[in-house]
């Protein structure tokens, strides 16, 4: 847009450089090129401003598949003009010489321009091309049909107009068509995540029952061992109750032997004792052997007397105590004699 300036009934004109301007006065140009700046009076004066930076249009456009399916195809043109007075011949670029804006609205036809042209090119297309075609591979499609048609446009190069590019940012069907489209795919999705969701619950049940058989395995091995334990206990235990037994055993033997030692021994000695005494004895009874009765009835009366502790009533007879008296005498007389014989 330009920049108009008022100084009483003279003005001043100023464009930005990527601006084409045109100064003409009675009908003939006067000046034109690219950011001019200049004096004008508005009564004899009348000014083109054609934009020469690059342009971008974009467009939405519905069309109807060769399956009869609904599609939107949706994306940008961008152009810019490269024969600026050309164009001015053919569109109203004439600016309000107060204000500096375009007195009509030139952008605007060749949008609706640009926007006709792709959409006719493009539906040569999508008419013959059946819709899944058109969602795999319509975008690429779409846009080399439209950029080789605007490229080869002969009415756009008369004009002065140039395209720059095309791009199309997608090609989509209509709701219903595209949760149609996407049911099997999602089928296949959750198809997936179920077969994953199944192989989970696999490898979990695998793994639990791995898991229990390696506690079911332990447990036996435990078994196992504690049956050992017990084995080995036993027979700690009876190793243990025999060594007791055989220990119980030698001391018993011991004891015994001991006992069997010292009883020989206390046998001996009574066995020594006892034929100590019974040889006494005999000596003493071989004494008594060769005595006289009435010295050995002495000896007894003698004894007896020696034992008995009260004596109340003694008989002497006559009868007794004169054989008596003569057998001690005689015994007596016996032993006196017995020395002299000898000496």
């Amino acid at each position: 847009m330009a920049a108009i300036t008022h100084f009483g009934f003279v003005r001043h004109l100023r464009s930005e450089p990527n601006a084409h301007v045109v100064r003409c006065r009675a009908g003939k140009t006067v000046q034109s090129g690219r950011g001019l700046s200049f004096w004008f009076l508005p009564l004899s004066s009348t000014a083109l401003e054609v934009p020469c930076d690059d342009l971008d249009q974009a467009f939405l456009f519905h069309a109807r598949s060769a399956d009869f399916q609904d599609v939107t195809a949706q994306g940008t043109v961008t152009y810019r003009v490269r024969e600026p007075e050309r164009l001015a011949e053919r569109i109203d670029f004439s600016l309000d010489l107060a204000s500096g804006a375009h007195q009509k609205k030139p952008l605007e036809q060749l949008a609706a321009l640009f926007t006709q042209r792709a959409q006719e090119l493009a539906w040569s297309y999508l008419a013959h091309t059946d819709v899944r075609s058109i969602l795999a591979q319509g975008v690429e499609a779409v846009r080399e049909r439209i950029a080789s048609g605007l490229q080869a446009d002969e009415s756009l190069r008369a004009m002065g107009l140039e395209v720059v590019s095309v791009r199309v940012s997608g090609i989509a069907p209509s709701a219903e068509l595209e949760k149609a489209l996407q049911a099997p795919v999602r089928e296949k999705i959750q198809q997936a995540s179920d077969e994953a969701t199944f192989q989970r619950r696999a490898q979990a049940v695998e793994k639990e029952r791995a898991i229990q058989e390696n506690e079911l395995a332990n447990k036996i091995e435990l078994a196992r061992r504690e049956e050992q334990l017990i084995a080995q206990k036993g027979q700690n235990e009876r190793r243990r109750v025999g060594e007791e037994a055989e220990a119980s055993r030698m001391s018993t033997e011991s004891k015994v032997a001991n006992e069997r030692l010292e009883a020989n021994g206390e046998a001996d000695g009574i066995r020594q004792i006892e034929e100590a005494r019974v040889n006494a004895e005999s000596a003493r009874m071989a004494i008594y052997r060769d005595m006289p009765s009435g010295v050995l009835l002495a000896l007894g009366v003698q004894s007896l007397a020696g034992k008995l502790q009260k004596i109340e009533h003694l008989n002497l007879s006559p009868d007794l105590l004169g054989p008596m008296l003569a057998r001690v005498l005689d015994a007596g007389a016996a032993r006196l004699e017995a020395p002299a014989k000898k000496a």
